[in-house]
């Protein structure tokens, strides 16, 4: 089983492996990829809406990975999806890749390569230059911005 992302739709994506993905692909869809996803609603494709629990998984996950703020609702349900199903995560988006691998679920990406590694994101003060684990509004030192930083 597949949980598809919207990517899947606008790359035209094919498998012969059960399909699932949840409403707010469709939402974000227009012109041909909505109309993809209307016909493999139409043969079958599942719609599924995870549960409020697996949801919080996911977050929680992400926060850990660092990859929370770059995660859209819609990004974070079709994880849950893929977690709750047992199912495959096909997308494109490396930071649904980075959590997805973080909770062990399968990752098959369409046009671009997938991920080679998980990272554990930094966030480092543009004022004063000190590193955190986890992503805040401002410096808690100097209130300055804080930017994503590459952990290798």
């Amino acid at each position: 089983m597949e949980v598809l992302d919207t990517s899947a739709f606008i790359h035209e994506y094919t498998t012969d492996d059960d399909v699932v993905s949840v409403p707010e692909v469709h939402e974000e869809l227009t012109g041909e990829g909505a109309l993809r996803f209307d016909a493999m609603e139409g043969s079958g494709m599942t719609i599924h809406v995870p549960a409020p629990e697996v949801i919080d998984n996911v977050r929680r996950a992400a926060r850990g990975s660092g990859d929370a703020a770059e995660l859209s609702d819609t990004d974070t349900r079709l994880i849950a999806t893929a977690l709750e199903l047992s199912a495959t995560l096909v997308t494109d988006d490396y930071a649904m890749q980075n959590v997805a691998e973080r909770l062990d679920i399968a990752v098959e990406a369409i046009a671009r390569d997938g991920i080679t590694e998980e990272r554990e994101w930094k966030f480092q003060c543009v004022g004063c230059n000190r590193t955190f684990d986890e992503n805040k509004e401002r410096c808690p030192i100097c209130g300055s911005d804080l930017t994503r930083k590459n952990p290798a």
